[in-house]
């Protein structure tokens, strides 16, 4: 069986994993992890969920390692979200440590050839997808990984869950924000098919009228949003059902850039299709949307430089190194104590006779002198001066 990445020259792929709670996605990290083991191609796995107390595959690196998940919400009176919402604000910090790691894995070192780099790099995500998602830290962690690796986002999506068509439509639009949030390559992966086959969700993304008639299904035997009842809160007629027909024909531009597979992260079926997925993704990242991600980091850089240089303007400005002349008085010189003891050395100069002489001559017209003469009057007067200074 052909290798998940195929050839060793492909650079390497990371995959990072978010969904819903209750999804499966920590089943699901463990079932590819597996996959990926069994073909000899060992992954590099980081878990970002601060809050989990075990999880069923082992990491190589691990947010709770360097941050503790309850003395974060002791320190900072924080609830649950916040807890984890902090801890990814403090594990970013170290994101440079870990590119640096994830580089050295991902590179051929020649001095050990017999270690071969890591192709696929797992990332786990708290169950609170938003928490992640819409939060700097994962900005910050996502960017990262994009400006190095080829990043692909998998969204898990609990199938049993999604059989009715509010709460698949819900799953599309929260998709839908999460990538355009991302801007990264997307594939929805519709976990727990051997407990209901994903053909159905596959079929309402390419079909328009198959959405449309298991809505009207549903509007008719009073099952809208998984409701019983036909009028009120659970009947579908009206504004929903209107509501949801628009929305699916909004979204067939948004399922045209996606990949949709299968899999049951219980018997591992649809993984082989789901790495396919990956390695057109990675390809469709580094066509279209590295590119893109280059534009918009050179343009934050030409930014960042106009700003430095209009604030050094400001300061040069204000520092008054302009050349131009004080708006004041141009004629007016500004005296300094330099200029003046210059004034006074040349008027010492012309009389002919120097400070200390003249520093006599006023003791001397002063009246009386104690025995010791000049020079004694002279250093009394040195004295008192610098008392009085």
């Amino acid at each position: 069986m052909a290798t998940p990445q195929g050839k060793s020259s492909t650079p390497p792929v990371a995959i990072v994993c978010v969904g819903m709670a209750g999804s499966g996605k920590t089943t699901f990290m463990q079932r590819i992890n597996s996959h990926l083991h069994s073909q000899k191609e060992p992954p590099y796995v980081i878990n970002l969920d601060p809050a989990v107390r075990n999880v069923p595959f082992d990491s190589n690196i691990d947010i709770r390692d360097s941050v503790n998940y309850k003395e974060v919400m002791k320190s900072y009176n924080l609830g649950p979200n916040g807890g984890i919402l902090t801890s990814l604000n403090l594990f970013a910090t170290k994101i440079d440590q870990i590119l640096n790691l994830l580089e050295k894995r991902t590179t051929p070192d020649p001095a050990k050839p017999e270690i071969k780099p890591i192709k696929n790099i797992l990332v786990d995500t708290p169950g609170q997808i938003e928490v992640f998602v819409w939060s700097a830290s994962g900005s910050i962690l996502l960017d990262s990984l994009a400006s190095t690796f080829p990043t692909v986002i998998a969204y898990i999506i609990d199938t049993p869950r999604t059989a009715s068509t509010s709460t698949f439509m819900s799953n599309m639009l929260y998709a839908c924000s999460i990538l355009y949030k991302t801007k990264l390559p997307m594939i929805l992966v519709f976990n727990k098919t051997d407990v209901k086959d994903a053909e159905f969700a596959k079929e309402w993304m390419t079909d328009f009228e198959a959405f449309q008639a298991a809505l009207k299904v549903e509007e008719e035997e009073g099952s809208f949003g998984g409701m019983e009842g036909g009028n009120g809160m659970g009947g579908g007629s009206g504004y929903m059902g209107s509501l949801l027909n628009s929305m699916s024909l909004m979204l067939e531009e948004f399922y045209s850039h996606l990949s949709v597979v299968g899999v049951s992260s219980m018997t591992g079926a649809g993984i082989n299709e789901f790495f396919e997925a990956v390695g057109e993704k990675a390809q469709e990242f580094e066509r279209d949307y590295k590119p893109e991600l280059e534009r918009k980091r050179k343009q934050r850089d030409d930014e960042k430089k106009a700003f430095r240089e209009k604030e050094l303007g400001k300061l040069m400005k204000d520092m008054a190194v302009s050349e131009e002349p004080s708006s004041k008085d141009p004629d007016q010189d500004m005296d300094t104590l330099s200029d003046m003891e210059d004034e006074i050395d040349e008027e010492e100069d012309e009389d002919g006779e120097g400070l200390t002489e003249r520093y006599k001559q006023a003791l001397a017209d002063s009246g009386s002198q104690p025995p010791g003469g000049e020079d004694h009057s002279f250093t009394r007067y040195l004295r008192a001066s610098q008392m009085n200074m």
